[in-house]
């Protein structure tokens, strides 16, 4: 494990995206990394598509029924 060193404006945006997102700073630095490196390894995906591929890679799933959104088993 080793620091990285960013630009003061960026670190702020960083804790406010943490804040917003239910993440430690850590946390959300990690998933926006993960998310430009399979960006960068998947250019036909949007964003949707990636997150939606690593939620079923993690066994996350999601079923619409008549009253709503519910999660798969």
């Amino acid at each position: 494990m080793g620091i990285v060193n960013i630009e003061d404006e960026l670190h702020e945006q960083l804790r406010r995206a943490s804040k917003a997102s239910c993440r430690s700073i850590n946390a959300q630095a990690a998933f926006w990394i993960r998310i430009g490196m399979l960006g960068e390894l998947n250019p036909g995906l949007t964003f949707q598509e990636l997150a939606a591929r690593e939620l079923k890679a993690a066994g996350v799933g999601a079923a619409l029924t008549g009253s709503g959104l519910t999660a798969a088993a």
